[in-house]
């Protein structure tokens, strides 16, 4: 007796821009922790440009660039599958909306450069150049999109 085949032809395909790539799991991450969509999105978009294999210098891993501790507090197997890093990255910015009562730029902080460093600033963004401008940088992307009409 013959056994069946079975063949694929793929004749075309169709390529999805990054930032369009993720969108069904941040609106999902977003409508489970109520974190707006647009944050997330402008999160992802600063931390690793939607690169799901980004790799910083400092070892934080994926598309919102979860450092190892993060991650596995967290509760994330694979820091580099999309889903797990971004539901974990948008539990992080809520917990930080939550603590900072919704003031995005020291959210943001937070997320940057932790919440003690903010603590020992005194509830202030802190004075380093590189967490005012990751500040700067997420508002600027968060105001674009608003004027472009996105406002999730």
């Amino acid at each position: 007796m013959a056994t069946p085949r079975v063949s694929t032809v793929v004749t075309s395909f169709v390529a999805v821009p990054p930032h369009l790539a993720y969108e069904p799991i941040i609106r999902e991450a977003a409508a489970i922790h109520s974190v707006n969509a647009t944050l997330i999105r402008s999160v992802v978009q600063a931390e690793s440009a939607f690169d799901p294999s980004a790799v910083s210098r400092a070892g934080a891993r994926g598309l919102m660039q979860l450092m190892p501790e993060t991650a596995e507090a967290f509760g994330v197997v694979n820091p580099f599958d999309p889903r797990e890093n971004i539901m974990a990255g948008t539990r992080l910015l809520k917990e930080l909306l939550t603590q900072y009562r919704g003031n995005i730029p020291l959210t943001l902080a937070g997320y940057n450069a932790g919440s003690g460093v903010v603590a020992r600033y005194g509830g202030v963004v802190p004075p380093f150049k590189e967490t005012r401008n990751y500040v700067k940088r997420i508002t600027g992307l968060i105001a674009d999109a608003r004027n472009a009409g996105d406002n999730d």
